[in-house]
């Protein structure tokens, strides 16, 4: 089965990840560099995505479509990036996405 594992950062995260100095920020990378290629078997693909403030949305629930430059929304929980994997079952998504190191939240939807 192919299930998307988005990757949320929060405010406190972004905070964290700021106020860490270069070595424990290399490290933090080098731990998301792990994580892909310890599991690399499974992903079939990932990205990570530009900041929140660069995002363009559309809004289609008007009568007429508006276009506005940034996030959808305001909000504490951004996602930062994505992974599809190909698994057996979503117990084995949960495993996955158990073992990121990053990001504290993970949300895993199934994909077609």
């Amino acid at each position: 089965m192919k299930y998307v594992l988005m990757f949320i950062e929060t405010e406190q995260f972004s905070r964290q990840l700021e106020a860490m100095g270069e070595l424990e920020q290399r490290q933090a990378y080098e731990a998301v560099g792990q994580w892909f290629a310890d599991n690399a078997e499974v992903i079939t693909r990932h990205t990570h995505l530009g900041p929140a403030h660069t995002a363009t949305t559309l809004r289609l629930d008007g009568a007429s479509p508006v276009v506005t430059d940034g996030p959808y929304m305001e909000g504490k929980e951004v996602v930062s990036g994505f992974a599809e994997v190909e698994v057996a079952d979503l117990d084995e998504a949960l495993k996955l996405a158990r073992s990121w190191p990053a990001c504290p939240i993970v949300e895993i939807r199934p994909a077609s």
